[in-house]
């Protein structure tokens, strides 16, 4: 026979700490209204109630009790030690801390890795994209293994489960839901009906991208039929709604291939009138176009201040457009070279012979020349009659280069502008050298027209003047800039007349001067503008609405008796203009009035969007 295996009885520490651990768990997992339910008690109940009550026996009986040690000492006391944060953690410190951050760390590259993209492309990081709803939701593979699931979670949750003869409810799994994608939709398209059927296509077929946007006026023939369709299909594809912007009501053929590609509308603004003004013994109604209030109300009352001191006198001392091309050599020698020729005198009627033959209006006046190591820049300055002239003295140029190609063939033409023009920037070469008309304009204002008009005193005006416009500037490192507000009635002048609005940089070069005269009583005033860039033909001076503004001042078109008046004029009246308004703001501002002006001129109470419809 095989012996009987010997059983071991547990020690009693063990005994307890096992009964107490099971009693804890049993106790954290089961609620608290069945613990204490007045319920009959199962048997599994039964033996929970025993082992409680033995273990609060038997820890009651240890408090009571002192602790035993070795033979021969005299027993000890519990010591009861204060509890500390350490005793709450399941592992030592220095281990929590290191598993914490490494977690901590690990979490944070997960999801700067997700969001990684989000970054890049500016989307929220809230917003759940559809790479993201693919890897979050459930992979099932087909819809019976799915029913499968649900079915075998809903079979868990209603058999009771126990733990040491407790039932304990188990909570039905319920398989998660995929993510709503956040998708941003594609605006619906805004569709007007055509008048035919075949614009109809012509529409479907510029959406789809088989008809190019840009060759509708070549293909149809009809440049406002062209401008309708584009519309049509600009509102189709991007879903924008473009009323508001007109389209009837303007002239289509006249901006073909010279003012405006792919139109789909024009812009209004509105035109205000200021004068008279009194310059050179004739008097102008100048015109505006802007939308900033107050600016035309300032502009006519210094107009009216001039007008009534007897006027203001103008005077053009230059008038010639620039071109500059870059050229390159393999040596800073031969540069040199080139520019020794071009600045030679003797050279000069050649050269004008070459350049003036691109255009009857065109001649050549003078070259300037400035090295940079083996670069060459050839500053062309030349006369263009009525005309703005940047075509003209381009065309010049190119001649020129051409022909200096035949004396010089190691040059090499980097670019027909290198920027020592310099056009549409500012740039000191225009403030000192000038562009385009340079002209000066003057009035001496009265001293009771100061008082009655403007609101101020003289004192003030020079003082303010000295402080702003002059010292001011200069701290602002101003670049002919020297002024209140020059580009404001340059661009509104501009815009009404058809000039380059981009020409408005080096065209408000402008210094204005203060002083005191006639024993302190009266005011002088003037304006230099070197760099007044302006024509009465080609562009959008031949606009109808341009033409019209052109037409008031007395400068439309070219002048019959001599090439270049009407440009010339027409530089003066905005030299004139901008006198009238510099005087009005340094008045209001002198007076403390700037404020309240344009809070009476340039705010509106008024809905617009209510009266338009």
């Amino acid at each position: 026979m095989l012996p009987k295996p010997s059983l071991q009885r547990s020690s009693p520490s063990i005994i307890n700490t096992t009964t107490t651990t099971t009693v804890n768990a049993v106790a954290s997992t089961t609620p608290r209204s069945q613990l204490h339910s007045p319920s009959p008690l199962s048997p599994g109940s039964l033996k929970l109630d025993s082992l409680i009550s033995m273990d609060v026996r038997r820890r009651q009986t240890k408090m009571g009790q002192s602790v035993k040690t070795a033979a021969g000492e005299p027993p000890m006391k519990p010591q009861n030690h204060p509890p500390t944060a350490s005793d709450a953690l399941p592992l030592p410190l220095y281990l929590t801390n290191g598993l914490f951050f490494t977690m901590f760390f690990s979490v944070m590259y997960f999801l700067l890795t997700r969001w990684r993209e989000k970054i890049r492309n500016s989307t929220p990081l809230h917003v759940v994209t559809l790479s993201e709803s693919n890897e979050d939701a459930w992979d099932v593979e087909d819809e019976e293994d799915e029913k499968f699931i649900i079915e075998e979670d809903s079979r868990m949750g209603t058999s009771p489960a126990t733990t040491l003869g407790c039932a304990v409810p188990v909570v039905p799994i319920v398989p998660a839901q995929p993510a709503k994608v956040s998708v941003t939709e594609k605006p619906a398209p805004i569709i007007t009906p055509q008048s035919s059927e075949e614009d109809e296509q012509i529409v479907k077929s510029v959406v789809e991208g088989k008809t190019p946007s840009y060759s509708l006026e070549s293909k149809l023939g009809d440049c406002k039929r062209a401008a309708s369709i584009r519309r049509e299909a600009l509102q189709r594809i991007t879903g924008k709604s473009l009323e508001g912007l007109p389209l009837e009501g303007f002239d289509y053929e006249s901006i073909l291939g010279q003012c405006c590609e792919m139109p789909v509308g024009y812009v209004q603004i509105p035109v205000g009138i200021v004068g008279p003004l009194f310059l050179n013994g004739t008097e102008y109604m100048v015109p505006m176009a802007t939308t900033e209030g107050c600016l035309v109300a300032s502009t006519n009352r210094g107009c009216k201040a001039i007008y009534a001191s007897g006027g203001a006198t103008g005077t053009l001392f230059k008038d010639g457009m620039t071109r500059a091309p870059v050229v390159r050599f393999e040596t800073a020698k031969r540069a040199a070279e080139l520019k020794f020729y071009l600045e030679n005198p003797l050279n000069h009627e050649t050269l004008s012979v070459v350049f003036n033959k691109s255009s009857r209006f065109g001649r050549l006046q003078g070259i300037q020349c400035a090295i940079a190591g083996k670069n060459l820049y050839i500053r062309f300055t030349c006369s263009t009659g009525d005309a703005m002239g940047m075509n003209m003295v381009s065309k010049g140029v190119q001649n020129v280069l051409d022909y200096l190609g035949n004396d010089f063939p190691d040059m090499d033409v980097i670019g027909i502008s290198g920027n020592f023009c310099s056009d549409k920037k500012p740039a000191a070469v225009n403030w000192i050298e000038g562009r385009g008309k340079s002209v000066v304009c003057e009035a001496i204002i009265k001293e009771d027209i100061v008082t009655k008009v403007l609101k101020t005193n003289v004192a003030a005006l020079v003082e303010l003047n000295m402080l702003k416009n002059l010292t001011g500037s200069a701290i602002a490192g101003a670049l002919g800039g020297f002024n209140a507000h020059a580009s404001n009635i340059v661009s509104a002048v501009f815009l009404a007349t058809g000039q380059d609005p981009a020409q408005n940089i080096e065209s408000s070069h402008c210094i204005t001067m203060m002083e005191a005269v006639n024993g302190g009583k009266d005011l002088h005033v003037s304006v230099t503008m070197p760099s007044i860039e302006v024509g009465t033909v080609g562009g959008g001076t031949q606009l109808a609405s341009q033409s019209a503004c052109l037409n008031l001042l007395g400068v439309k078109g070219a002048s019959k008796e001599s090439a270049g008046a009407n440009a010339r004029l027409l530089a003066t009246i905005v030299a004139g203009s901008v006198l009238a308004g510099e005087l009005s703001l340094m008045s209001a501002i002198a007076a403390g009035q700037l404020v309240k002006s344009h809070m009476k001129y340039n705010r509106s109470s008024k809905d617009v969007t209510k009266i338009s419809s």
